[in-house]
């Protein structure tokens, strides 16, 4: 007889977020259930992809572990794996069938994990089995758009190099180059800008230079000007980032703004 916690965890799934193989190995020699799952939906197999523990994953598959069994918010073992960043697991999921474009209920993906987490050689593994680059979020948001935000540009260049859309817009009209300049991301802004994105005004109604001129980004107001961004560009409000910059007295960036505008006008 095996005995069931309230929350539905079982001795199996205890001995896999343990580590533990003897012991599962015993379990499942015994008769235990590799697919029972907790009230969460988690099974043995989730917790061992979540503790790196391919060789306790091996096992389960073996055993009749359904791969892609998923949780209540839809996710699956291999979405833990690229979250926690085992690289391993990540390939021995899919080498066994995991499906690298299974999605959560909130659409992010394997890849989408990955890329917010920058984990990069998960990302480059996703990508060579087939996993949408521009998948997104039910809020729009893409990998590229995560990566963005989160600053890392060596996830940013990858993504970008197999074909992500620069542009890719979250609902709320922000684009992963509004993001990064948002956050003051400078090597992230530099990786975008080699794939010309837009520097006008965005479906929010701001551009990626009111965002820097707004939080004061001195390094990243100077690549988007020097990329072609208009000190002058009026947003939503009838504003332009020098403006915005005076407003919310950023003076660095509201001197050199200046500085811009009189040399492009020629006045004193």
């Amino acid at each position: 007889m095996f005995y069931f916690l309230n929350d539905g965890t079982t001795p199996l799934i205890l001995a896999a977020a343990g580590g533990h193989i003897e012991a599962v190995t015993e379990l499942l020699q015994q008769g235990a259930d590799p697919n029972a799952r907790r009230l969460t939906g988690t099974t043995a197999l989730f917790f061992a992809a979540q503790g790196g523990y391919m060789d306790i994953a091996s096992l389960l598959l073996e055993h009749g572990s359904i791969v892609d069994s998923c949780s209540i918010d839809g996710g699956t073992p291999l979405f833990v794996a690229c979250q926690c960043g085992h690289l391993d697991v990540v390939e021995g999921l899919i080498e066994r069938g995991a499906n690298p474009n299974a999605y959560m209920k909130d659409g992010a993906t394997a890849l989408f994990i990955a890329a917010q987490n920058g984990h990069l050689r998960i990302l480059e593994v996703l990508l060579e089995h087939g996993a949408k680059t521009d998948a997104a979020r039910t809020d729009g948001a893409t990998p590229l758009w995560i990566g963005a935000q989160m600053g890392h540009d060596h996830v940013v260049r990858r993504l970008l190099k197999a074909g992500a859309k620069v542009d890719a817009t979250r609902h709320d009209g922000a684009t992963p180059l509004f993001k990064a300049a948002h956050k003051g991301h400078t090597a992230v802004v530099g990786e975008l800008l080699k794939y010309r994105p837009s520097l006008g005004i965005l479906p929010n109604g701001e551009s990626a230079l009111h965002a820097a001129a707004l939080t004061g980004q001195m390094t990243v107001t100077r690549q988007l000007v020097g990329a072609g961004a208009d000190p002058l560009l009026v947003n939503q409000e009838g504003i332009t980032p020098l403006q915005l910059a005076i407003r919310h007295s950023q003076t660095q960036v509201a001197n050199y703004l200046k500085d811009k505008v009189r040399t492009r006008t020629g006045t004193s």
